[in-house]
């Protein structure tokens, strides 16, 4: 299933065009800030599908019966650009535990690249849910990579969500061709539909992880 967010009228299209605009994504602070709200809004959207179930809380005149979340929530991400959006999704699932990725591209000198994965944190993923946050879903490769390496090391979750803030046409199909439908949901701010040459988002908004901490070499 594909979840985008921006088809609904909401404060997180303000924040999405901050994010774009080539006036306003100068300031790293505000960038990054951007970033983590968008995933803030997103981990609320993703909370609407999670189990619950029913918990007594004690006050200090009573007690209430309260809904709670259920899931055991594993929140992952790819090293550096996810930082910050992966900082928003931990804002509000305080609790869960986390899992990081290390994921390049390593060009050849015809401007072809493979993904190559160097480092892998992670806990056990068994029965647990996994939500993979990556601010761009540009080929799809890097997050389906991840997701498999991830699998790997830690074993199989529930159920994964992947989410992203802006997304390819492209990407969007690729990991819905790798991945299970039955056991993974896709999440996004926004849709683009071009890909350049060298598999950057148009009209996207850049390379997030240089505005986000600055250019590397």
């Amino acid at each position: 299933m594909l979840h985008i967010i921006d088809q609904q009228k909401t404060l997180l299209n303000t924040f999405l065009a901050q994010l774009r605009d080539i006036d306003v994504q100068t300031d790293r602070m505000r960038f990054r800030r951007n970033l983590e709200r968008i995933g803030e809004l997103m981990a609320y959207e993703i909370s609407k599908t999670l189990s619950y179930t029913k918990r007594v809380v004690e006050t200090p005149l009573g007690e209430a019966e309260m809904e709670v979340i259920d899931d055991r929530i594993v929140l992952a991400t790819i090293l550096r650009a996810g930082l910050p959006f992966h900082s928003g999704f931990l804002n509000y699932f305080d609790n869960a535990q986390n899992a990081f990725v290390s994921a390049y591209r390593k060009y050849s000198k015809d401007g072809t690249f493979n993904i190559k994965v160097e480092y892998i944190s992670c806990c056990d993923l068994t029965d647990k849910t996994l939500i993979l946050v990556d601010p761009m879903l540009a080929t799809g490769s890097s997050l389906v990579l991840a997701y498999e390496a991830l699998c790997e090391r830690g074993g199989k979750p529930k159920h994964t969500h992947f989410a992203s803030v802006i997304a390819s046409e492209e990407g969007l199909e690729y990991v819905k061709k790798h991945v299970s439908a039955e056991e993974t949901t896709l999440w996004t701010a926004t849709v683009d539909e071009e890909l350049t040459l060298q598999s950057y988002i148009v009209p996207g908004l850049g390379d997030a992880g240089d505005l986000a901490y600055g250019e590397k070499l």
